[in-house]
């Protein structure tokens, strides 16, 4: 149950009111995942807000003009970093290097907000998928671009986007590889909302806020069911839910919400 933050290497992070922010804050390569440490701070940040009982959401947003471009494309042309070597090697890089990310964003028990604040490219539109709700500045795009390149989403970006959007407009976004503005991403149900640039942070926390004010134990266990729910049948979903039921009604903060309901009704 650690409050005391991670120590990240390229993105700051904030507690406040039960809401993390995490930006990633190496602007000077548009945010990219490969060839920084942003990675390792997102799997950092991800097992510490799983075991910080005082966190109840978490934002995830960028610095400077883009949100996440994904690989670095310099480092594609020269087959350095992340992707030098033959077939194996560069198979071992990828899960032992960015599959990470969406291993423990999946697993992330809070709700998740990305707020995009710009460009969302390759593996940036995948993280900003990996969220369970985004915002978008009108100044975002997003684009599964990895064919443009010759390469597959190899983050895991085809199994989050059609879980969003649906399997026919995600197989059209992935094999088109065009980019779409923030107004076209509303439109397809890729954002919850679109927003001027001066009113992102507002926005995501607004949602953050609103969520944050829920009872806390009874939120991770309702993320938790809303992730299970698609691939489990009915009746043994249905037995995890008797369970969790059960959770909740022995908790002080289910009497506590019960006795503040009462109260409002009295006056």
């Amino acid at each position: 149950m650690s409050q005391t933050l991670p120590e990240l290497t390229d993105a700051t992070l904030t507690l406040e009111n039960r809401v993390a922010t995490l930006t990633l804050n190496r602007h000077d390569v548009r945010n990219a995942l490969t060839g920084t440490a942003l990675v390792d701070d997102i799997v950092a940040t991800a097992a510490w807000v799983n075991r910080c009982q005082n966190v109840s959401v978490l934002v995830i947003t960028g610095a400077g003009s883009a949100f996440c471009a994904g690989g670095n494309v310099k480092d594609m042309a020269e087959r350095s970093g992340d992707f030098a070597g033959d077939v194996a090697e560069v198979a071992e890089r990828y899960r032992t290097g960015i599959q990470r990310m969406p291993l423990a964003l999946n697993q992330v028990e809070v709700p998740i907000i990305a707020a995009v604040n710009g460009a969302a490219i390759g593996a940036g539109f995948d993280l900003a998928n990996m969220a369970d709700l985004r915002i978008a500045s009108r100044k975002a795009s997003f684009g599964e671009t990895f064919l443009n390149l010759g390469i597959i989403p190899g983050d895991g970006g085809a199994w989050f986007m059609q879980r969003q959007i649906g399997y026919q407009r995600a197989f059209e976004l992935t094999l088109s590889g065009r980019v779409i503005s923030a107004d076209e991403a509303l439109t397809y149900g890729v954002v919850l909302e679109v927003v001027e640039p001066e009113q992102l942070m507002e926005a995501a926390l607004a949602h953050a806020n609103r969520i944050a004010a829920q009872p806390p134990k009874a939120t991770r266990l309702t993320k938790r069911l809303m992730k299970m729910a698609p691939d489990m049948e009915l009746k043994p979903f249905l037995d995890v839910c008797a369970v969790f039921q059960g959770m909740c009604h022995n908790e002080p903060e289910h009497l506590e919400a019960v006795e503040r309901l009462l109260t409002r009704m009295k006056r």
